[in-house]
């Protein structure tokens, strides 16, 4: 393969997986093919371009060609296009789960959306929530409810703190005024 073949395959490849990182799943299968088409299909590269194929086959909802060109692949020379041919196969082969469709998300497909027309619209008057309509203020608690038994505790640990900074104060050979007074420490 030529220099210029080969440049010009890459520039496919590149655009291909440009537009499927960006969702444009039939757009990266016309481009990985005509990439496909021109290079040797057996050389590393080759087989890297024709994984990127099956994957866009398989975004773009042509299942039965993805696992098709896996089978193929799954005998590519390479072994890492071999083995990443196996994983994607095997994953695309197994049995869907059923899930409850209050799990599911459903995203809109703005493929046929020209970049004019995908313009975001805003109304003029604010919709209202329900559930912003239904949270209320709380209500004012009363003071003298509470319970101040527990607060015992908590003077009776800020004594024995209080207490045990003053031993600990002594006992650094500073006494009690020096300790507070002089700032030394």
């Amino acid at each position: 393969m030529s220099n210029e073949g080969l440049e010009i395959a890459t520039k496919f490849y590149q655009n291909g997986k440009t537009a499927f990182e960006c969702g444009k799943y039939r757009q990266a299968v016309d481009e990985l093919e005509k990439a496909v088409a021109l290079l040797v299909k057996n050389t590393k590269f080759g087989g890297e371009v024709q994984i990127w194929l099956a994957t866009a086959y398989e975004a773009s909802g042509r299942n039965s060609d993805a696992i098709a060109l896996c089978e193929q692949l799954k005998r590519h020379p390479h072994g890492e296009v071999n083995q990443q041919a196996k994983r994607l196969q095997y994953i695309w082969q197994a049995p869907k789960l059923q899930r409850p469709q209050e799990w599911m998300t459903k995203i809109p497909d703005f493929a046929g959306l020209d970049e004019n027309d995908a313009t975001v619209k805003f109304s003029a008057h604010k919709a209202k929530s329900p559930i912003s309509q239904s949270i209320q203020p709380p209500e004012p608690e009363d003071l003298t409810s509470i319970n101040d038994h527990e607060n015992r505790f908590l003077i009776l640990a800020l004594i024995a703190i209080a207490l045990m900074v003053l031993y600990l104060g002594m006992g650094s050979g500073l006494r009690f005024p020096e300790f507070f007074f002089t700032g030394n420490g």
